[in-house]
């Protein structure tokens, strides 16, 4: 990125409204993207076509104003997929790279949506509510979302009110059967209830496992989670990392055997992968801190 041949992170600020580009070890940060503005939240790489995506809150989540972005990995041609309207508060976003895909999760909005890479088709994949009553409903919230691309299933959080203990992680297959509509789906399944908060997910395709970051309260909260599955079952999930400041990004490194999480509390963690080992400060003193993603030289 800008002609380096190292690793980094990709870091979304929140105030200001912007992204950060980092090395590894927490060093050398420069400013990616200036004037984000609203509330940028999650962050994802197409490498096939170069450029990086960040959804946007909007400047009012009670409004219908979010919107998702891209960029040319040399910080030209700066553009909206995703126009004001069409998404209502867009949260964490992945990419389907085989198929030129994004996936993303919208809060306010009450739903999981995809479309194609250049924003046309979009599609809502699920539905959780469609009222101003339904979204005073924070269960009806969706958040993170993680892809099985071999297994074709989608997994979402539906993060409920702060510390209620009613955060919940679904999944479905990408596709929707015949004869159903988002809001009816059959095929939705529940992985994880009474969760704290539950918020960004990552999938670990070698291992069949799933990551996600929780920021509510100790001592289940404020931490990063992991549950392998067996048979496209979960196993019980275990703490990876306690005492985070409200975690919310994450992203997988698993070359280096290593998670990196970002928190409202503007800190960036490394957590080793292996258990019982002390998570590695990178960053802090930072404005409130979103999505993260790693972005691969190699990959480049």
């Amino acid at each position: 990125m800008h002609g380096t041949t190292e690793d980094r992170l990709l870091l979304l600020e929140t105030k200001p409204p912007r992204i950060l580009s980092l090395s590894l070890e927490g060093q050398d940060v420069v400013e990616f993207v200036a004037n984000c503005g609203g509330t940028p939240d999650g962050i994802a790489i197409d490498y096939l076509n170069r450029h990086v995506y960040w959804t946007n809150m909007g400047d009012d989540w009670s409004a219908n104003d979010g919107f998702i972005e891209r960029i040319d990995f040399d910080g030209e041609n700066r553009v909206i997929v995703i126009p004001k309207g069409a998404t209502y508060t867009p949260k964490q976003i992945q990419i389907h790279t085989d198929s030129q895909l994004l996936y993303w999760c919208d809060r306010e909005g009450m739903r999981v949506m995809r479309s194609r890479t250049d924003g046309s088709d979009i599609t809502v994949l699920v539905e959780t509510g469609s009222t101003a009553e339904d979204r005073r409903d924070e269960r009806l919230h969706c958040v993170g979302i993680a892809i099985d691309r071999s297994a074709q299933r989608l997994f979402w959080t539906q993060k409920g009110p702060p510390n209620a203990g009613l955060g919940r992680i679904f999944s479905a297959p990408l596709e929707i059967a015949s004869g159903e509509s988002p809001a009816n789906r059959t095929d939705v399944r529940l992985e994880f209830d009474a969760l704290p908060e539950p918020i960004d997910l990552e999938w670990d395709s070698e291992n069949c496992t799933l990551y996600w970051t929780d920021r509510g309260d100790p001592p289940r909260a404020n931490t990063l989670n992991r549950c392998k599955f067996v048979n496209g079952r979960p196993q019980p999930p275990e703490i990876l990392s306690s005492n985070l400041q409200e975690g919310i990004g994450l992203a997988l490194d698993e070359k280096r055997g290593l998670a990196y999480v970002s928190d409202l509390g503007g800190l960036v963690h490394a957590v080793a992968l292996r258990p019982n080992t002390t998570p590695r400060l990178l960053i802090s003193g930072r404005g409130s801190l979103t999505g993260i993603a790693l972005w691969r030289s190699t990959a480049a």
